[in-house]
């Protein structure tokens, strides 16, 4: 299922506000369920083991319940979907950064310790290659859709789910769904229909006007 690109690039505000009150577990919830996987991902193919990117999703987590008290959000000056990268290739970089330990006392000489840091430090990937950036809206657009699947699953019945998982995902004829579930063919197309609607209107609602 495919949804528009300027649909895939927003982040909704309510939820954003809602963050600012620590107390409210039920939006740090939903902000977790629908945002670790990203994080994670996006840590693991920028060269982190899944160890390390799991480390990735808590501080990056951590960082930003200790920016939403006083975080405002201000289209003219970025998105909070950039933000939000900032906030994980930071915690990225700390993950490389503690790969390359400081020698307090070992065998090789000062001189060859501090060599040998520097090395590793100047191998640490470039975080601001397009391809990263590439992948992070990639990520950031299954992310949203895979969320909003979810949510739509959850709140139907599951045979019409499943008509349209075979239709749209499976590839299934319609014929052939129409058979298994002892429908229509015409009510094959209905729940697609109903199911594509759903999850879009659920991807808008993730999103809503934040560019």
């Amino acid at each position: 299922m495919q949804i528009p690109d300027d649909e895939l690039i927003r982040t909704r505000t309510t939820l954003i506000n809602r963050l600012q009150n620590w107390q409210d577990q039920a939006s740090w919830q939903e902000f977790f369920d629908v945002y670790w996987k990203l994080i994670y991902v996006y840590a693991v193919r920028s060269g982190l083991t899944g160890t390390e990117a799991q480390d990735v999703v808590q501080e990056t987590m951590f960082s930003v319940a200790k920016h939403m008290p006083n975080f405002k959000y201000d289209r003219k000056i970025g998105s909070f979907k950039t933000w939000l990268m900032n906030m994980t290739r930071w915690r990225i970089t700390d993950q490389f950064r503690k790969r390359a330990p400081v020698c307090q006392s070992c065998s090789q000489s000062d001189d060859e310790s501090n060599s040998t840091n520097a090395d590793k430090l100047e191998n640490l990937p470039d975080l601001a290659i397009p391809d990263l950036q590439t992948l992070w809206d990639a990520e950031w657009k299954t992310t949203l859709l895979e969320a909003a699947m979810g949510k739509v699953k959850r709140s139907l019945a599951p045979e019409h789910f499943q008509v349209f998982d075979l239709y749209v995902n499976k590839e299934w004829a319609p014929d052939r769904i129409a058979k298994t579930f002892g429908i229509a063919v015409d009510q094959v197309y209905v729940r697609k229909n109903r199911v594509s609607k759903a999850i879009k209107e659920e991807v808008e609602r993730l999103q809503n006007v934040m560019a």
